[in-house]
């Protein structure tokens, strides 16, 4: 799988990334699962601007992890 990256980004969006991600990781463990490390591992390159939410998000659902209903 091919992740497109994105350039560099500031502070204020890369906080703005990690409280996104946290928010997402407690409604996960509210519905008690726990993320897997490659889906963290996905998180942690969103938050450092690396892919975009576009490329998180489809990297996420084309994951090995994510099962459907």
């Amino acid at each position: 799988m091919t992740i497109e990256t994105t350039s560099q980004i500031s502070a204020a969006e890369r906080a703005r990334r990690h409280r996104e991600v946290d928010f997402a990781r407690g409604n996960v463990r509210h519905e008690g699962g726990i993320l897997s490390d490659e889906i963290e591992q996905l998180n942690a390159r969103y938050i450092a601007g690396e892919i975009d939410s576009n490329a998180l998000t489809n990297a996420i659902l084309s994951s090995q992890t994510v099962q459907p209903h």
